[in-house]
């Protein structure tokens, strides 16, 4: 049960009849939106149709408020709806009943494992196959924690997307073509020669981690000591294979340590090998140039200082100002070698070819001036009808009780994401890089995260699921018999539940199919972090007020009507939390040390 749809559809249905009595034109309902007051003393939901519709009604109806009006007049006589009153200049502000709220709460106990699931969603187009490529970082070593905030990032939005009804591949995109794959051959090839025997010198411009052992003594165990005496041209190769294999088993094992798997990785490589003479980048250059899109030309130079590179020569260029762009972009280097833009045109061309309806990328924050480019780009491949919408993650500062934290025996210069898994956990990594917007940047401080208090919002939600546990214990103790499961909780008297108190854990519970309609839509899993940690503190604040006025603790044991009714209640906000969690990849735990 979604209140906000149930009254939605409500208010339509009354702006419906008053465009019948020829007072209105027909509307679309899609323009208004039903949703929680600003402030919670207006009320429990609030609405803005009267001033959506202004520019229509203001034949018949001298003002907003009017209108607005005669709205509330009609919702007043509505099923569950106490009061509705008409504020401002046109706002209406519903307040209901609290048997809404006990239905509420009967729905989530007739399918805990499926309240909240979008189904016929409003918020936004959340059907269809979606494709969230994510983390793709360059199989060149270890994982740092900025490619794990992208990568819980994008596998919780993954979760979500399938919790609100979509087909969702969960996608890695392996940048094995290049130059950095190349220094990473050679960096291994040192390593390879330490395994037999030789003392080495990593000079610089090569990568010194320690990881690269493991790839060395691969190359030892397939090759022995043949790659010695040949020039690079012909162990280059070689050597790189047996690198990125080793490197993206490690990234693997990484990502799993997270919780986290991919369904596909997609080699950049194939997409420069050649088929029958013609590169996969080659052809869908050809097939952009016979649209169109593609022609020889100059490019403007650039405002300010030009950069050191800057040409003014003829280029191939992709007409994505046509899509929205600053400029066109180009798609041959002046050696006559394609673009890393060319590349990515075609990686994303076979995404559209797979069929999916919408793409989401998860790039880092340093990626921001490639995204005009990108989305004109599937623009112009799928003729409009693809979305692409790209997530940046900014920075993630790494703390330890305040002071920064950045060398790491593994990697050589930065701390690895394992590293940090292995010290706190993956439940802490997890929530909180969640706990902020993408976009924004994140202080992670390897001690704080830890700490079992109030102002660690993991620890925070995960007690209050635990302490929710630990009431049904109570509960089961004073009351042996009493069959806490939600089917058979089904027949408890929710109208006991009078308290304010109680029925506000029960609003927020209602929010909850709201909250994960438009977190979905708006591709922002942190949403949920936010609304869990809201549903843990009015819990605790409800726990703690039974501390004071025992007659509102959970479990009475004079009383077992009341009790199992408050059980009930516990039990639904235990569901709801442990969905939340669920979906952010982290644990609902029973008990809590």
């Amino acid at each position: 049960m979604n209140i906000f749809h149930t009254f939605h559809d409500h208010i339509a249905e009354i702006l419906a009849r008053i465009a019948a009595s020829g007072r209105l034109p027909e509307l679309d309902p899609a323009r208004f939106i039903v949703e929680p007051p600003k402030d919670a003393g207006m009320g429990d939901l609030a609405c803005n149709a009267a001033m959506v519709f202004a520019k229509e009604a203001k034949l018949h109806f001298a003002n907003p408020r009017q209108l607005a009006a005669e709205i509330a007049m009609a919702l007043a006589e509505t099923e569950g709806v106490a009061q509705a009153e008409v504020a401002g200049p046109g706002f209406i502000n519903i307040k209901l009943k609290s048997s809404i709220y006990w239905d509420v709460l009967r729905q989530v106990l007739r399918a805990p494992q499926e309240f909240g699931r979008v189904v016929n969603g409003r918020a936004g187009a959340l059907q269809g196959k979606v494709n969230v490529e994510y983390v793709s970082a360059n199989p060149t070593g270890p994982m740092h924690v900025g490619h794990g905030r992208g990568a819980v990032f994008g596998d919780a939005l993954a979760n979500l997307l399938e919790f609100s009804g979509c087909e969702v591949t969960r996608e890695y995109y392996i940048n094995d073509a290049g130059a950095q794959v190349d220094v990473l051959a050679r960096s291994a090839y040192l390593r390879y020669r330490e395994a037999l025997g030789e003392k080495i010198t990593i000079p610089e411009g090569l990568y010194p981690g320690d990881y690269l052992k493991v790839a060395g003594e691969r190359i030892a165990a397939k090759y022995g000591r043949e790659l010695l005496a040949r020039p690079e041209g012909e162990w280059l190769a070689l050597v790189r294979d047996v690198a990125i294999d080793s490197m993206m088993e490690m990234i693997r094992d990484d990502l799993a340590a997270l919780g986290i798997a991919h369904e596909v990785f997609f080699s950049e490589r194939s997409l420069h090998e050649k088929k029958n003479g013609q590169s996969e980048i080659d052809r869908q250059i050809e097939e952009l140039r016979a649209a169109g899109l593609v022609y020889q030309g100059r490019l403007p130079p650039p405002k300010g200082q030009l950069p050191d590179d800057w040409e003014d020569r003829e280029q191939t260029l992709f007409r994505s100002s046509d899509f929205g762009d600053d400029t066109d972009r180009p798609l041959k280097k002046s050696d006559g070698s394609n673009t890393y833009f060319a590349a990515d045109i075609a990686y994303h061309k076979s995404k559209i070819d797979r069929g999916y309806a919408t793409l989401v990328d998860v790039w880092g924050a340093d990626h921001g001036g490639y995204v005009k480019r990108m989305t004109a780009a599937v623009a112009a491949l799928s003729d409009r009808k693809v979305a692409l919408d790209v997530k940046l993650c900014q920075l993630v500062k790494l703390m330890r009780e305040g002071e920064p934290v950045k060398m790491s025996k593994r990697s050589g210069d930065f701390v690895t994401l394992r590293e940090v898994v292995d010290e706190v956990g993956v439940d802490p990594v997890r929530f909180m890089m969640l706990y902020r917007k993408n976009d924004a940047p994140l202080e992670f401080d390897l001690a704080k995260v830890l700490e079992q208090s109030k102002d660690n919002p993991v620890f925070y939600v995960q007690y209050a699921h635990a302490r929710a546990k630990s009431a049904l214990r109570q509960a089961l103790t004073a009351f042996p018999d009493l069959d806490i499961s939600p089917a058979a909780l089904l027949s408890a008297r929710m109208e006991l539940l009078d308290d304010e108190s109680e029925l506000g854990l029960a609003r927020v519970i209602a929010q909850y199919p709201r909250l994960i309609e438009a977190a979905a839509a708006a591709h922002e899993p942190h949403r949920i972090a936010f609304y869990l940690h809201d549903l843990a503190s009015a819990f605790h604040a409800h726990w703690n007020r039974g501390k004071d006025r025992p007659q509102l603790r959970f479990v009475n044991a004079d009383e077992r009507d009341l009790t199992s009714a408050r059980v009930a209640l516990v039990v639904c906000l235990a569901c709801v939390l442990a969905s939340g969690l669920r979906l952010l990849g982290v644990k609902a735990p029973d008990e809590m040390r």
